[in-house]
């Protein structure tokens, strides 16, 4: 009918979010891949892990067709959470492996907004402006 929505097309809004994590993830790469560290150390290792696991996930939303594309993005930060947790619950308490989780979560939430005030957006809204 004239002026229903097509469920398999993603909203103006999912669209322009997507647009913005692409953007984003490819400055953060970039800022990341031109980071020196010593050699193996393990600032190095957390980079190209972080690298990696941010590849994965912009390739997987990239190619994921466009009806399906909003859940494979949606459900990569709860995977990856999921995750975290695991792999924190078995470091030992003495570290405080779930306030470092979370330190490490909002500084990388934090990021995006951070990289888009560089790119001169207000992402107070929480939407990617137009370039």
């Amino acid at each position: 009918m004239c002026g229903d929505f097509d469920d398999n097309e993603p909203s103006d809004l999912e669209a322009r979010l997507f647009a913005a994590f692409q953007v984003h993830a490819k400055l953060l790469l970039g800022e990341t891949a031109r980071t020196k560290h010593e050699p193996g150390s393990v600032s190095a290792y957390a980079d190209r892990l972080m690298g990696d696991a941010l590849n994965r996930a912009l390739r997987d939303s990239a190619a994921a067709d466009n009806d399906k594309r909003q859940g494979v993005f949606s459900v990569q930060p709860l995977v990856l959470a999921r995750l975290a947790g695991f792999l924190a619950s078995h470091l030992p308490l003495n570290e405080d492996p779930m306030r470092r989780l979370m330190e490490a979560m909002m500084h990388g939430y934090a990021e995006a907004e951070r990289i888009g005030a560089t790119l001169g957006h207000d992402h107070g809204d929480g939407v990617e402006h137009h370039h």
